[in-house]
């Protein structure tokens, strides 16, 4: 059977009152043909949420309704395995508070988690331009490094779909000094890969249909404002980190965003996802999709990216040919899916901006 999570809002909600309603969904599960595996809550955020191995959405919505009447807001499918990477477990922890009398166990064990992206260069233009030799120490060295600081900042690795390695901490300390122990650790190799680090933080169960959906997002666009070997912090990020923050302010190599520009960047980039294959897509309509005029997109994208909007779509659109032709489009093919006009026109940004031909690329696929 499919594994869902689901959200419930409980502002005011215990570990007691969690423990309690798990607990009197366990008496009725088997009614409903479902296995309730664990669950976690944050009484500080007043939510809590359930990981159930159930037939379908709806049975798990009527269990719930009967057992406690806490309905859930939002309830998604996951991966198990996903799951445990994200929040290091997908059954009850082994340490918890028994009462004395019954069976209650209670455990506050909150689902928030610190997410780090890191992107790097894709590989086969990194060989085109260092050389297979180079590009393989290069990359020896970062998964080394990678590998090490993760394990001494205690994150956790997490598969997903695509090419950017996502990592989940419990703690902001711990990831932001992950970063910088990578940063440093590298040093000019990060410079040559291209290495750029998101971090932001959020809940697993969103109006995403992702587990942590949109703070991985998030944590995506903003390594797509970052510079060479950079860490860009969201601001919740140094909201929670406000105390060491003030220290990290003035280096370079560390950049944080505002709300405000980070609310902009959600929305610039949430259309361009939804846009982006239109060859038609121009700026007017961009600026109609994010309800300013043309000239305040003009200074918003230049203040915050360093692009003007023409540029960002068409680095947008670039940027997601090389899936296209990972994924075994010939060239004629991506040029209209990343919505671009002709082959030639691509095939000429595609030289400017990555110096080779898309041609050339395709042939040293692996």
């Amino acid at each position: 059977m499919p594994i869902y999570m689901d959200l419930h809002i409980a502002p005011g909600i215990s570990a007691k009152d969690a423990a309690e309603a798990h607990r009197e969904d366990l008496k009725i599960q088997d009614e409903y043909g479902c296995r309730c595996m664990t669950y976690w809550v944050d009484e500080e955020r007043g939510s809590a949420f359930c990981l159930i191995d159930a037939p379908n959405k709806e049975a798990v919505r009527e269990m719930h309704d009967r057992a406690h009447g806490l309905i859930p807001h939002e309830i998604i499918q996951v991966n198990s395995n996903v799951v445990e990477a994200f929040l290091g477990r997908i059954q009850d922890p082994d340490t918890f508070h028994q009462l004395d009398k019954g069976d209650l166990k209670i455990f506050n064990d909150p689902a928030f988690r610190v997410i780090m992206v890191n992107q790097i260069e894709d590989a086969r233009l990194l060989k085109h331009r260092m050389g297979p030799e180079k590009t393989k120490q290069l990359r020896s060295l970062y998964d080394n490094t990678l590998t090490n600081e993760l394990r001494k900042y205690e994150g956790r690795e997490v598969e997903l779909e695509g090419p950017d390695f996502v990592a989940s901490f419990v703690s902001v300390s711990q990831a932001v000094q992950c970063a910088l122990a990578l940063q440093k650790g590298l040093h000019i190799a990060g410079e040559l890969l291209n290495l750029r680090i998101g971090i932001h933080a959020g809940m697993p169960v969103t109006k995403n249909n992702m587990i942590f959906g949109d703070a991985v997002k998030m944590a995506k666009y903003l390594c797509f404002i970052g510079k060479e070997n950079q860490i860009i912090l969201s601001s919740i990020i140094q909201e929670l980190y406000r105390h060491d923050w003030q220290k990290l302010m003035d280096t370079a190599k560390i950049k944080g965003i505002k709300p405000r520009q980070e609310n902009f960047l959600e929305i610039l980039f949430n259309t361009l996802d939804s846009h982006w294959t239109n060859p038609g897509f121009g700026i007017a309509d961009f600026a109609q999709k994010v309800s300013t005029s043309k000239s305040q997109l003009y200074r918003k994208c230049t203040a915050l990216l360093g692009l003007s909007p023409n540029s960002l779509i068409k680095e947008y659109r670039l940027m997601r040919s090389l899936d296209l032709l990972k994924s075994g489009r010939n060239v004629a093919q991506t040029t209209f899916d990343a919505g671009f006009t002709s082959p030639s026109y691509f095939t000429k940004c595609f030289q400017q901006r990555f110096a080779i031909q898309p041609h050339t690329y395709l042939k040293h696929l692996d």
